[in-house]
């Protein structure tokens, strides 16, 4: 057994609220709003939840699909279930009816909690979800007559621990990836997964148990709800936002005295553009966790000269590994520049060619994981897990290379690597040269047919606000700036770039515009 295996032996989610409402029973755990719990409050809602939904028949195994925006009742939820050994299914709260119906039904859900906003398109696809036995719905009003009334519901259940049997090994979620090689793929998360993944960044990472975490991004992702279980690992304290707002953030880290934060750049992005930021008192503010895409440099830097007291982490992962496998540690970030750390406590990793064979350091291939971390399986796709897990090891996707000392460079995503005149030509490499270009906000870089050289690099870029910028002004600096077969060929100036709920962008959209014509 492990190092890691053994740290989380029968260690569950739902024990970790069991355990708080014992050791920190004061504590403030949740806020969102005028809404607060201690530890000890906090910690009897969710038993009152998860004894309600077990009178509902819940039990043990069982999926439940949620669709919900941030808020306590998604904690609620996650908590609540894994107390059952149930499973949680979070939904992506921008889907659209055929999406929401596809994931309730390859999950096998048989109950849905969704927010009242979301009622109309619940009844207009109800007969379609043939194996939901109850509708829940957070809404004082409801106008679904079958709707049962989430509050009313919650406040039937006994307020007493459900002490259901429930093993490290079970399924605690199921988070469907965002698709980008067909229909999402439901990866399956056990208790042991997610609380090694924990346990390994918090060894990283410097943390405390008066930590006040701010959760912004959805939480239906892996990594907004990991660093949330992390701050319940402490005894922290969570302060949850419905929906990323810059003045909302400025303003909340410094009213509620905020030391921790996770932004993608995306974000990091925004928030640096507000207006009279320096006027804030962020002094609790002094830890920052970035992930989803490769931070620039430059953003890096504007980061450190606006918050110079703030630790900023770069965390690399996938939702498939819990999410984390790398991190940078702020001492690290000047002297491996672009690099996304080493691999955390516990996560072996290995870069290898087409072949499942390793390639020599500083050489370019797919980064493989083995960790107690590592999803059970896709669910009910035994053809994608078998696809991805090989040997024990997790095939990611992502190229990277490694260097002399272990740390990790990540070059691109496998599929989104443009090979131009027969050499590989990398869409981040290329983006972060672009970044460094004084009126550039964002850029994405990807590839288009192109009669005489198999593919060509297009670039989308937004620029600052306030600032113009033109085409040829992109291109001539590139020309200045990199290799001749790696610069873009044209170039598209647009107000934003297309983004998935976890800041990603997403460059299928941006193939499908660009890439129908020959350009050149």
């Amino acid at each position: 057994m492990s190092i890691g295996e053994h740290l989380v032996r029968n260690l569950l989610i739902g024990e970790l609220l069991s355990r708080n409402s014992r050791k920190y029973p004061d504590k403030l755990a949740f806020k969102e709003g005028d809404r607060k719990f201690s530890y000890a409050e906090y910690n009897f809602r969710v038993n009152k939840l998860a004894n309600a939904l077990r009178e509902l028949g819940i039990g043990h195994g069982d999926k439940v699909a949620i669709l919900l925006f941030n808020g306590i009742e998604i904690i609620d939820c996650y908590f609540a279930l894994a107390k059952l050994g149930a499973v949680a299914v979070p939904v992506n709260f921008r889907f659209v009816g055929p999406e929401i119906v596809y994931v309730v039904n390859d999950s096998d859900s048989v109950s849905v909690i969704f927010e009242t906003s979301f009622e109309k398109t619940i009844d207009s696809v109800r007969d379609q979800l043939s194996k939901v036995r109850h509708f829940i719905s957070v809404s004082t009003q409801s106008v679904l007559p079958y709707a049962i009334n989430y509050d009313e519901f919650l406040e039937k259940g006994s307020g007493e621990e459900p002490l259901a049997v429930v093993n490290d090994n079970d399924p605690a979620q199921i988070m469907y990836t965002s698709g980008t090689t067909g229909k999402p793929k439901g990866a399956v998360l056990s208790h042991k997964n997610q609380i090694s993944n924990a346990l390994s960044v918090l060894v990283e990472r410097v943390s405390s148990s008066d930590e006040v975490y701010l959760c912004i991004p959805p939480l239906f992702h892996e990594a907004a709800l990991a660093v949330t279980l992390e701050t319940v690992m402490l005894g922290g304290s969570t302060v949850i936002m419905k929906q990323f707002d810059p003045a909302a953030v400025a303003e909340t880290l410094e009213k509620e005295k905020i030391t921790t934060v996770l932004l993608v750049p995306a974000m990091w992005n925004m928030l640096l553009q507000m207006p009279n930021l320096e006027k804030h008192n962020f002094s609790s503010f002094w830890l920052a966790i970035t992930g989803a895409a490769i931070l620039p440099q430059s953003l890096r830097k504007a980061i450190s000269k606006t918050f110079p007291n703030v630790k900023l982490y770069d965390i690399f992962g996938q939702t498939e590994m819990s999410p984390a496998t790398t991190l940078l540690k702020p001492e690290d970030a000047l002297r491996k520049n672009a690099s996304v750390g080493k691999p955390i406590i516990g996560v072996e990793v290995r870069v290898v060619d087409d072949n499942g064979q390793d390639v020599p350091v500083g050489q370019v291939g797919e980064i493989i994981y083995r960790s107690p971390g590592m999803l059970l399986e896709y669910y009910k796709n035994s053809e994608a897990t078998s696809q991805a897990i090989v040997d024990g090891w997790f095939y990611s996707g992502d190229l990277v290379r490694l260097d002399e000392e272990g740390y990790v460079y990540v070059v691109d995503r496998k599929k989104d690597m443009i090979i131009s005149g027969g050499e590989n030509v990398y869409p981040a490499e290329v983006e972060e040269v672009l970044y460094g270009h004084g009126k550039v906000l964002e850029a994405a870089v990807i590839g288009i047919p192109s009669e005489k050289w198999g593919e060509g690099v297009h670039a989308v870029v937004v620029p600052k606000p306030g600032m113009c910028i033109t085409p040829e002004e992109i291109m001539e600096y590139c020309t200045s700036n990199m290799t001749s077969y790696k610069k873009p060929r044209s170039v598209e100036i647009v107000a934003a770039l297309p983004r998935n709920a976890s800041g990603k962008v997403l460059k299928g959209i941006l193939r499908e515009k660009y890439g129908n014509a020959v350009k050149y």
